[in-house]
């Protein structure tokens, strides 16, 4: 669907909500942490670098924001306990959870089908579509808890249609578009929890220099410029809508 660009959020939009960001520690996580504590939600900034955390963090503080949370958490060695013992603890510290962002991922290689690395390759399938699934299972009773909550997992353009050489990360992009078809479907008329997701386009992050190094970033989008669609699914504007998929920019030319 198309993106929301134009989006223009109230300023309270999140107020008294509680989100969790994966990935929050730099990038578009951390953009989106940002942005969702200066509309109102309590954010729960969730990676596997706590010195990057710790800085998002007092950002949020020293803007006067609600008090963040700290996860930390590594997708790569993560278990089903570590996704239950984090939902108890979710569940003493809050009570609910109105909004979870998946955008944690790995981009893994560039190459040749031929040349990937069985290792790497179940690398990034942990990180980028097991490891979200398992803690969305896990958190689903604390999003049940809320009156109108978002799940939102980052896609790609490669994951709605296959690129060359862009092996396990485009695979597991392609699954994750089919697990959300599959879970909003089953939530559909017995749930008030949505599930969409969204494809950030060509932004200026780490992963998008590791992908096209000879790209110039200035001529991407800061990912602080494509928050709009990242509010609108997150807010309650966009109650009602699930298993679509969304672009956070127009298709570059």
């Amino acid at each position: 669907m198309s993106c929301k660009i134009d989006y223009q959020p109230a300023s309270n939009l999140l107020e008294n909500r509680v989100v969790l960001v994966t990935g929050a520690g730099d990038g578009i996580g951390r953009a989106a942490a940002l942005t969702y504590a200066r509309h109102g939600a309590t954010v729960i900034l969730l990676g596997r670098t706590i010195a990057k955390l710790e800085r998002v963090y007092d950002e949020i503080e020293a803007e006067g924001g609600p008090q963040p949370a700290i996860f930390p958490l590594n997708f790569e060695g993560a278990t089903l306990k570590d996704f239950h013992d984090m939902a108890e603890t979710l569940d003493k510290e809050f009570g609910r959870l109105d909004g979870l962002l998946h955008n944690a991922g790995l981009l893994g290689r560039i190459t040749p089908f031929e040349q990937y690395n069985p290792e790497l390759w179940e690398q990034v399938m942990q990180v980028n579509i097991n490891g979200p699934i398992w803690m969305t299972q896990a958190l689903l009773p604390l999003l049940q808890q809320s009156a109108d909550a978002s799940v939102v997992f980052t896609s790609s353009s490669v994951g709605r249609k296959g690129r060359a050489y862009w092996g396990a990360y485009s695979v597991s992009k392609f699954a994750t578009e089919g697990f959300v078809e599959v879970l909003a479907d089953e939530l559909e008329n017995q749930s008030t929890v949505r599930v969409n997701t969204l494809n950030p386009g060509a932004t200026r992050t780490q992963m998008r220099r590791t992908a096209y190094p000879g790209e110039d970033p200035l001529t991407l989008r800061t990912p602080e410029e494509i928050m709009p669609t990242y509010l609108w699914l997150m807010g309650p504007d966009s109650t009602g809508v699930s298993g679509h998929k969304f672009d956070a920019q127009p298709p570059r030319a």
